[in-house]
């Protein structure tokens, strides 16, 4: 049996192998680092992506909720606007009516001056004070200014209450406590020593008259309210 000898590599081989070895390292190294190039690439792309995407979360909130802060703003000022509108017209309307009271008024204060209707107006005032009381004995008040026609229309009212019911009633005119002038005029008249009254001053009658017809006076200044469900 032969043995064949292995040859030892001169150095010209020894560095063609060396350049071999070292291109493959080389190889092998570049395509590694494309590898973790291409990996890198694409967790960079993955979390630029999410940082985006949560960028544009994070404007979207931001967006939305200056817009419904816009909106809440808006609505107050439109509100706060409208609120001002309704007091403005309901201090015009209220200013109005005020008006009209007061023409009221003044027109009352010119009755007493015709005295021929005057006493017919005592005379009525009385009997329907008489007629809600009811009883047997009363105080009659009225102005200072009045106590003279007093005594002249509340004997004419004792005997009209009288033709009217049926029944007598004592009447005294009190003079020691006269009603004050801004009552404008007629008379309150009293019963079970002043514990029970009937109030028909005309500055009484207007008031009464004033709470009564102010529906209907807005109703005629105003026209009807389209929120207002019962009409009488």
């Amino acid at each position: 049996m032969s043995t064949t000898a292995v040859r030892p590599m001169n150095d010209e081989e020894v560095f063609s192998e060396m350049n071999k070895m070292v291109a493959f390292i080389k190889q092998e190294a570049m395509e590694k680092a494309r590898e973790i190039k291409v990996k890198a690439d694409e967790e960079f792309n993955i979390e630029k992506a999410k940082l985006v995407r949560q960028e544009s979360i994070n404007v979207e909130e931001q967006f939305q909720r200056k817009v419904k802060q816009a909106q809440v703003k808006q609505r107050i000022l439109a509100s706060t606007l409208i609120n001002k509108s309704r007091l403005k017209v309901l201090q015009e309307r209220h200013e109005l009516l005020e008006s009209v009271f007061s023409e009221a008024r003044k027109e009352l204060e010119k009755v007493p001056n015709d005295k021929e209707k005057y006493k017919k107006l005592l005379i009525n005032l009385c009997v329907q004070a008489f007629v809600q009381l009811e009883d047997a004995t009363v105080n009659v008040r009225g102005r200072k200014a009045d106590i003279a026609l007093l005594k002249e229309c509340v004997p004419k009212a004792v005997k009209a209450y009288k033709e009217k019911s049926g029944k007598s009633v004592d009447a005294t005119i009190v003079e020691q406590s006269p009603l004050a002038d801004d009552v404008l005029g007629g008379v309150r008249v009293s019963a079970l020593n002043d514990r029970v009254s009937v109030d028909n001053t005309l500055m009484t009658r207007l008031e009464l008259s004033s709470d009564r017809m102010l529906p209907q006076l807005r109703d005629v200044l105003f026209g009807q309210s389209p929120n207002r469900k019962f009409f009488n």
